[in-house]
């Protein structure tokens, strides 16, 4: 009898301590768990080279499961320009897009003759992609991406959706002004452009005999599988004709790609304040439909 009693008494003891350690396990895991702050990584390298660095503002309250990311490419000719000329949209996305994700970043300008912007931009890109993908839970976001690219910057950025995103990763791009089309007669007419695009291009890269000027234009890679789209252009545009965005818009079109067309009147993005700003009311609707946090 006194041996069936303590067998009893050590199994309620063995009881009562494995519910002891369940409940402290469960406490130390609610510890773990508190909402993330705000936070802010300026010139986070992915690469071996200098210019090769983004910024990535990362909301409070992020999670792996909901937060999603716009990744801002900037504009000037593939040979300048910076990642600090997108602030404008880091302020505009904070403001009215607080959940998501934002992160600025540099490539590897262009240098004639010694280093090629393609396929090497787009490639830089890529490489941002995919060290965000692979930080994923170190970041504590969702790897959904949106793009958004002004000039040189929007070129890369439907480049990368229309050909290297075989992922789909990316949900939406959002293209001001960007060249959609080297083979318009814009550009196919002057006679030094067949220079000026060897100059930038890695023929190495690319197949021997290939047409340079349609492996580089976002507009011959345009297919059912591109992401939703949102396009600026100027009518009077000096540098990125208007037969670029009426192309483009034809192709997407033509594939059933759900995207939306605005010109204003003007040239290079320098428009009036009231089309910057119907701009800005259109990037937000966009955002919202096309990469919303749930």
């Amino acid at each position: 009898m006194k041996k069936h009693i303590t067998f009893l008494l050590v199994l309620f003891l063995s009881v009562q301590v494995f519910i002891s350690c369940s409940s402290d396990d469960s406490n130390s895991g609610d510890s773990n768990t508190l909402p993330l702050e705000e936070t802010m990584l300026l010139n986070v390298s992915y690469g071996s080279d200098s210019q090769q660095v983004y910024d990535i503002y990362l909301p409070a309250n992020r999670t792996s499961e909901k937060t999603k990311v716009l990744v801002l490419v900037h504009g000037g000719g593939w040979t300048g320009g910076d990642k600090a000329d997108m602030n404008e949209f880091i302020d505009l996305i904070k403001l009215n897009h607080p959940n998501h994700a934002i992160v600025n970043i540099n490539y590897v300008l262009a240098v004639i003759p010694s280093i090629p912007a393609f396929p090497n931009q787009f490639i830089d890109l890529e490489s941002v992609i995919f060290q965000l993908t692979s930080l994923k839970d170190e970041y504590h976001i969702l790897p959904e991406f949106g793009l958004i690219g002004t000039s040189a910057g929007a070129h890369i950025s439907l480049m990368y959706d229309y050909l290297y995103d075989t992922n789909d990763q990316v949900k939406m791009v959002c293209d001001i002004v960007g060249p959609s089309n080297f083979t318009d007669p814009f550009y196919a007419d002057d006679p030094l452009f067949e220079l000026a695009l060897a100059a930038f291009i890695d023929e190495n890269a690319y197949p021997q005999q290939s047409n340079l000027a349609e492996l580089t234009s976002p507009l011959f890679h345009v297919s059912k599988n591109s992401s939703p789209t949102i396009l600026f252009y100027g009518s009077d545009d000096p540098l990125v004709p208007l037969s670029n965005g009426n192309s483009l818009d034809s192709a997407l079109t033509n594939s059933a790609v759900t995207h939306s067309y605005t010109i204003y009147e003007g040239g290079h993005g320098n428009w009036s304040d009231e089309n910057l700003n119907d701009l800005k009311e259109q990037l937000i609707t966009f955002i919202n439909t096309h990469l919303p946090i749930n």
